[in-house]
């Protein structure tokens, strides 16, 4: 029973303190669990670090629920996770219900005004550190035509999963792949939402359930996942509530995928917000248990390799296009342009936690507003 408190208090702290993103959240990961406590080795670490790269799912999270399955079996394997995820949750719902409050209020339009530009600047500097590792040599030309068939309308899952095909059908010689090599999601079609729907708990749990099955990379690829099915299919957010629920996800500690969170209070209250959070976290769980007892062989498997490639690569070419899309939508003056400018330089030339200029471009638009 001390070794589950203990557990359960350690991945609480990192709920309530993990700012940053999943490059922080590793690093802290790795300060509490092999430095200080030892309870894994530098090289179970990394074994842990790589089976989260291979399947879907936000990686800091799989990473906690690992470490947790390591430590104390099946109750830690819950308690990490949960503990994890629990206090970004519960802060994201609160804001969804200032939000639902006193969203229309001109202080808050003017306060999100001035968060609006870092949040496009930390999103670009995110894409650009992807894309330098996911857009080597000829991977390039995928990720160009991921961005280029977004734009044209084509199916962001279908995009994503072809670029996986292409770099494995490369690598292979173009021989065609055995059945059983071939990624076994495309049966989740069936769930896409038809378009402009009404609002519906079923539908925005499967749907998040959907992305959360699907989606690789970088957690701003969940951008476009969400703006595909919730903004164009469906027709339940406007861009400005897609970057105002990216930005809660950005101010708060934890995982980004609390952005669904968010989503779903504004939708249908604190019911919608629970379920939207469980659809989009589950399989995450579901990957970790399934994924265990295989991590020596998936790290190694030429397989996987190709197609994670290839996925990161259509991952880089979705960011850049969603990325652009939002910043239409965020910079739409000198003075939003030259915020978002100045952030990225900071970004580029210091170590900033990215909260702090959050809270600056808060600011910086209440003052804006009361001059």
């Amino acid at each position: 029973m001390p070794k589950l408190i203990e557990l359960t208090l350690l991945f609480l702290k990192l709920g309530l303190i993990g700012f940053g993103g999943p490059a922080a959240h590793v690093g802290l990961l790795h300060n509490e669990v092999v430095k200080r406590r030892q309870w894994l080795t530098d090289e179970q670490f990394l074994d842990l670090l790589g089976a989260t790269n291979l399947i879907p799912g936000p990686n800091s999270t799989e990473m906690c629920i690992h470490i947790g399955y390591r430590r104390a079996g099946w109750p830690g394997f819950f308690l990490a996770g949960l503990g994890f995820i629990l206090p970004a949750m519960l802060m994201v719902m609160g804001f969804g219900w200032l939000y639902a409050q006193f969203g229309a209020l001109p202080q808050t339009e003017w306060l999100l005004y001035g968060i609006k530009p870092v949040i496009i600047a930390v999103i670009a500097l995110a894409l650009w550190d992807l894309g330098r590792k996911a857009l080597k040599g000829w991977l390039l030309p995928i990720g160009i035509a991921v961005a280029a068939g977004y734009f044209l309308g084509l199916n962001e899952l279908m995009l994503l999963f072809a670029g996986g095909i292409l770099v494995f059908l490369a690598r292979a010689g173009f021989k065609r792949p055995k059945p059983g090599h071939l990624p076994g999601i495309f049966p989740l079609g069936f769930l896409l939402p038809a378009a402009l729907v009404p609002f519906n708990l079923p539908l925005l749990f499967l749907t998040f359930l959907k992305i959360g099955s699907v989606l690789y990379g970088s957690g701003y690829v969940l951008l476009a996942f969400l703006r595909a099915d919730f903004v164009q299919r469906l027709g339940w957010l406007t861009d400005q509530q897609l970057i105002d629920a990216v930005t809660i996800g950005q101010v708060t500690p934890g995982p980004l995928f609390t952005a669904a969170t968010f989503i779903g209070y504004i939708l249908g209250g604190p019911p919608a917000a629970l379920l939207a959070t469980l659809g989009i976290f589950l399989p995450s769980f579901v990957f970790v248990a399934l994924s265990t007892p295989f991590i020596p062989r998936l790290r190694q498997s030429p397989v996987a390799s190709a197609l994670l490639d290839g996925v990161n690569a259509a991952s880089a070419g979705l960011m850049t296009a969603v990325t652009l899309q939002l910043g239409r939508a965020a910079l739409i003056d000198p003075l939003s342009i030259a915020a978002a400018i100045l952030s990225l330089l900071i970004l580029w030339k210091t170590k900033i936690n990215p909260t702090w200029l959050i809270l600056a471009g808060g600011l910086l638009g209440l003052l804006v507003h009361w001059l």
